[in-house]
């Protein structure tokens, strides 16, 4: 049995405090959003000013700013920053209607299937079994959400899907990313305007909605600051050495990981539905990944 390496056991506790960042920023949005403490543009405005903030200020302290490189390098940062204010927003506005778990399970879902798809189109050759597997994931995302006892607000779901897909294309474009903390800093900075659009939007078109109290502005900035900014520079960090296929496998832990978080700090009852759904989506996924994937030829 191959001895672990010291850049095997680096990513091994880079992964594991990325997921637990993902986990947290479900758990965070859920619990403030659901005591009605915060509303969800307000809560993403200041979930990516406080990210910013803090990423340009250790940027700051290590030597470097977040303009380096002038207008040109702000531009590169536009997809990537595009794709971070798709998953933000869409994400706050989902977990107005949908539980932790199984707002997880939606969006990591939808992450893994885009991520899938991208492998696919990059010349990847699945077998048989793997198939099977994507099929199985498929259907138990559909019965997740099919109407009926306990299915998950439509809405809410397909606004987590568009998150999905938002987070699956940030973090593909991500492993490029030759500095995790300059790349991280500057998808934020660039996010950030139309993020606080959206909050002007929501503001101008219904007024009454807008509201703040203490605990979910601190709710919001922990999420910014800590689990976004400080969790998505660890994720950018991992990605080089990870394959999407790799990167789609470490998320797997996330919907489990934010689902009994949910039942232990926000009093979420583990249904039946959810429970299969992520036996389905999971187990299915999982057999993909425990299948060779052959480059196309």
């Amino acid at each position: 049995m191959p001895v672990p390496t010291t850049l095997t056991w680096r990513i091994a506790c880079l992964a594991n405090v990325a997921m637990l960042a993902f986990a947290a920023n479900s758990l965070l949005c859920r619990l403030a959003l659901g005591a009605g403490s915060i509303d969800a543009a307000s809560f993403a405005s200041l979930r990516m000013v406080s990210g910013a903030a803090v990423l340009a200020l250790i940027l700051r302290l290590r030597g470097g700013s977040v303009t380096a490189g002038g207008v040109m390098a702000l531009r590169a940062a536009a997809r990537p920053a595009l794709m971070l204010f798709l998953y933000m927003a869409c994400f706050s506005f989902a977990y107005l209607s949908l539980g932790a778990g199984t707002g997880a399970l939606i969006l990591f879902g939808a992450v893994q299937l885009t991520m899938f798809s991208v492998a696919l189109l990059g010349g990847e050759r699945f077998s048989a079994l793997s198939w099977g597997g994507l099929a199985l994931a498929f259907a138990g995302l559909v019965y997740l959400v099919l109407p009926g006892l306990h299915a998950p607000d439509p809405l809410g779901a397909l606004l987590m899907v568009i998150a999905g897909l938002g987070w699956g294309f940030y973090s593909l474009l991500g492993r490029h990313a030759a500095d995790p903390l300059l790349a991280t800093a500057r998808n934020f900075l660039m996010a950030v305007p139309p993020v606080l659009a959206v909050s002007l939007a929501s503001l101008l078109l219904a007024p009454g909605i807008a509201h703040a109290q203490t605990r979910g502005v601190l709710l919001a900035l922990a999420s910014g600051a800590l689990a976004s900014g400080c969790g998505y520079v660890v994720w950018y960090a991992l990605l080089p050495h990870l394959s999407a296929m790799r990167a789609a496998t470490l998320q797997l832990s996330v919907p489990a990981i934010a689902a009994l978080g949910g039942v232990l700090f926000l009093g979420e009852m583990l249904t039946q539905r959810l429970i299969f759904a992520a036996m389905a989506t999971l187990g299915g996924v999982a057999i993909v990944l425990m299948q060779r994937h052959r480059p196309r030829g």
